[in-house]
């Protein structure tokens, strides 16, 4: 029994097709084709300028594409906008996430809970209602370790503090895919272990389709399953970490090694 449960599913959760993005003459993503199943967690990598955030963008809908098609459980979500995406189980953190600056940290997860479960204000006059919604906000919390700022206003944390709400909002709203860009960017070096290790927990649920587009080679070694490699918006590597790491476009194109000695 728990050997089915790591066989790869026969539809995935997340496909792009020949996916691509002009900005004038400029081709961005270049006909990207690929499949996400869940519990897999693939990291994107390749060189600045590469295209990996564009394709972030053109899988959660911040971007409309110039072709292709982007498809969700088998459904083409190509024409829909982010809300829609984010309803249908996308979840991303750092830019789809928006923070409430004047509210506090608790009240910032409680809303994200609220959202999740189709709670209106109404229903929380009734206590049992209200009480739960504090418990599961409390539990993200409690994941990445700001309970202590629970009362702090947002606008008043760290960046990295901030980051860590932000993961805390997007584990509350439970989506299907979870797209991670960066996400130890700008943190104190005290401050990364608590995302990574929330990562490392998603993964190992293998419930959860994880996409994480990372440049450091520590991070990418410790937590991924399958590597896609972006060279100029074209997908040039796709498979096994040890394998896609070894190989001489990485080497090349995404670890700086030049291409001629």
């Amino acid at each position: 029994m728990h050997a089915s449960s790591h066989r790869t599913p026969a539809q995935p959760s997340l496909s792009t097709r020949d996916l691509t993005i002009r900005f004038g003459g400029h081709v961005a993503v270049n006909a990207v084709t690929a499949d996400f199943y869940p519990g897999t967690l693939t990291v994107i990598v390749g060189p600045n300028g590469a295209g990996k955030t564009t394709y972030f963008n053109l899988v959660s809908g911040q971007l409309a594409a110039t072709s292709g098609q982007v498809f969700l459980d088998g459904r083409d979500v190509t024409r829909h906008g982010p809300a829609r995406r984010t309803r249908m189980g996308v979840g991303r953190a750092f830019q789809l996430t928006n923070l409430f600056p004047h509210l506090s940290v608790m009240e910032n997860v409680r809303l994200a809970v609220q959202s999740r479960a189709g709670i209106g204000m109404r229903m929380l006059s009734v206590w049992s209602a209200h009480r739960d919604v504090i418990a599961r906000a409390e539990h993200y919390l409690e994941r990445v370790a700001m309970m202590d700022k629970r009362d702090a206003w947002v606008g008043t944390l760290s960046h990295g503090d901030q980051r860590k709400l932000e993961v805390a909002i997007l584990l509350a709203l439970e989506p299907a895919i979870l797209m991670f860009d960066e996400p130890t960017a700008g943190m104190s070096v005290d401050e990364v272990p608590v995302v990574l290790d929330l990562i490392h927990q998603v993964k190992a649920e293998r419930q959860r389709t994880v996409l994480l587009v990372e440049h450091k080679t520590d991070v990418v070694r410790a937590l991924a399953d399958r590597i896609v490699v972006l060279h100029n918006g074209t997908l040039v590597a796709d498979g096994e970490p040890a394998a896609v790491m070894q190989s001489k476009i990485v080497q090349e194109a995404y670890l700086g090694v030049p291409e001629h000695a």
